[in-house]
Parts: C-alpha cells; sequence; structure tokens
C-alpha cells in the first residue's frame, strides 16, 4: 500500500485527493478529498496570461495542500496542471512557484494525457458495458475519450465553463443570442473532436468533474451537494436536458440559493450546463446514426484525480 496525493489544478478550481493505494488488488483508499475554486484561468483565454491575482490564490491553496500532505505522512505527490496553464505565456513563473509551494516538479500535461487520466479514474469503478465514453468537463478545456479498459481515441476541446462564459455569456442571465453564440461555439469544437472519436460506437456515457455533478445535484432535486447520491446516478437524457435548460435560465442570485451550489460554479454553471447539454444530446444522434441507442447518461465522481493518484502509485 502507498500513501499518495494527486493534486489536479485546472482553470477553475484546484483539487486534492491524499489515498492509499494498492495496485496489485486493485484498491484505492480515500483518505482527504477536497476542492477550492480559485479561478486560475481567470481572463488567460483573452490575455493568453495568468493574472496574478488568480497566481496567488492557487499558489495559496498549493501551500495548503502541501501542509495537508505533511500531516498525512504522503509518500509520493502529483501535481498536475492542465488547459489554463497549458495556454499561458507566463507558466513558467507558475510552475516555480508550484516547486517552491510543494517541493515537487508540477506537470504541465497535454489534452489527450489528461483525457487518459480522466477515462482512468472515471471508468475504473464502473459495471456497465463498454465501450464508454468519457466527458471530463472543465473550466478551459473538455477532454472526450472511448475505449474499453484503456482509452481508444481522445481529443481535448478548448471550450469549458470558465471560457464559455468569457466569451459568450455576459449578461445575468445570459440573452438569447449570447446562448446562441454559445452554442455555435461547441458545435464548431464538436465537429473537430468527433472527426477524431467516433463516438457512435458509445454504450455508456460518462460525464466527470464540477459542471456535469453540478447539473447532476439539481436534476436529483438535492437540497446540498451530496457526493454518494451524485456518484454513480443514472439519469436519463431528457432528465439531463431539463436541468440543463434551468440552469442556463436562471440569474445569479437564482443559482446562489441552490443548497447545492458551490459559490465559485455560480457565475459559470450556466456555460458548463449549455457545454454538456450539446455533448450529450450531439452524441446521442450520433450513437442513433450508427444504429444504437442512448437513452441514459451516468455521472461519476471519480474522475482524473483519481487518475492521477493511480499514476502515482505506479510510478512510486
Amino acid at each position: 500500500m502507498t500513501r499518495v496525493a494527486a493534486i489536479d489544478c485546472g482553470t477553475n478550481s484546484i483539487r486534492l485527493l491524499v489515498a492509499d493505494v494498492d495496485i496489485a488488488a486493485g484498491m484505492l483508499v480515500d483518505l482527504d478529498r477536497r476542492m477550492e475554486v480559485v479561478r486560475l484561468g481567470q481572463g488567460v483565454d483573452r490575455t493568453g496570461r495568468i493574472a496574478p491575482e488568480a497566481m496567488a490564490r492557487t499558489l495559496d491553496a498549493a501551500r495548503r495542500y502541501a501542509a495537508i500532505c505533511a500531516d498525512l505522512n504522503v509518500q509520493a505527490i502529483r501535481f498536475v496542471a492542465t488547459s489554463a496553464s497549458r495556454d499561458a505565456q507566463n507558466r513558467d513563473e507558475f510552475v516555480t512557484g508550484v516547486r517552491e509551494a510543494l517541493g515537487v516538479e508540477p506537470e504541465v500535461i497535454g489534452g489527450v494525457e489528461e483525457a487518459s487520466l480522466s477515462f482512468r479514474g472515471a471508468t475504473g469503478v464502473l459495471g456497465r458495458p463498454g465501450p464508454y465514453l468519457v466527458i471530463d468537463l472543465g473550466g478551459g478545456s473538455t477532454e472526450v475519450v472511448l475505449g474499453e479498459s484503456t482509452p481508444d481515441a481522445a481529443y481535448s476541446m478548448d471550450v469549458g465553463c470558465v471560457r464559455i462564459t468569457e466569451r459568450h455569456l455576459r449578461t445575468d442571465p445570459p440573452t438569447a443570442e449570447q446562448v446562441e453564440a454559445a452554442v455555435a461555439d461547441v458545435h464548431a469544437a464538436l465537429d473537430v473532436a468527433l472527426a477524431q472519436v467516433p463516438v457512435g460506437r458509445t454504450r455508456t456515457l460518462v460525464g466527470v468533474a464540477g459542471s456535469v455533478t453540478t447539473v447532476t445535484a439539481h436534476a436529483l432535486g438535492l437540497d446540498r451537494y451530496r457526493p454518494d447520491r451524485i456518484d454513480g446516478a443514472t439519469l436519463t437524457v431528457d432528465q439531463v436536458v431539463a436541468a440543463c435548460d434551468d440552469l442556463i435560465a436562471r440569474d445569479r442570485e437564482s443559482r446562489s440559493a441552490l443548497g447545492f451550489m458551490h459559490p465559485g460554479r455560480v457565475d459559470v454553471i450556466a456555460a458548463g450546463a449549455l457545454v454538456w447539454r450539446e455533448v450529450v444530446l450531439r452524441v446521442q444522434r450520433e450513437v442513433a446514426a450508427a444504429g444504437g441507442e442512448l437513452t441514459e447518461v451516468i455521472t461519476s465522481e471519480h474522475d482524473i484525480l483519481d487518475g492521477i493518484a493511480w499514476s502515482v502509485a505506479e510510478r512510486a
């Protein structure tokens, strides 16, 4: 058994998982799993740089995570940074700050590796038939990965809840014109992604990450965020679409009043819901065109964080 720490630093949030992992037994036991919304990707799509205040928020969180790892006697740490760090001109400054905070070299990974790690984390505990299509809907990018026991095809789209909000959804609530422009943006990205990933083969569609789990909490009518209810939840496509439509139409005050809503997601969940709605509907159409049927969507609380933890244990 190896005690590891996995840190996933995305465009909107930074997350930590400390776990005991037994590779031989295929067992991963959570000791600490937490998330902070730091909005590292604030303005990156427009400026090409990580804003000083966003970098400061993220490095503060990294130092807090370092203290937790020390308290729990972690043997190995892997810090993975994704979309916002990939795109930023000043990412070397960020890498240096993380190295000083944690004592490990942060890894700014590409979209294909991000997709592979998400796939491993999400499918490790599924008792459903493959091929699996895993959608990891983040702040700056959305990973699309198809496979059985391992990924067969993967693509990373430059659309996510933060990026789409900053590009298009500027009013509260967004106007019909803004929603239309955002949908066109997502469709264009899907056209490129689906030329690389044959999603028509999908038998089980799995969604991961905060936008998806928040939509699921809404569809389930939860009065607070309940990971035990959300993980493994099976929703019909109609339920997903209805929950997404409702979140897109709400204003900030109404979204804030939802008991399951994290404060850091209030201003970006409309875009997250929009992306998730369009992905689900497009995949359903592609499966139908291939002669199959997709009526349900699975939500998983297990995602790239779990995939990183497995990878740390293998290295150790």
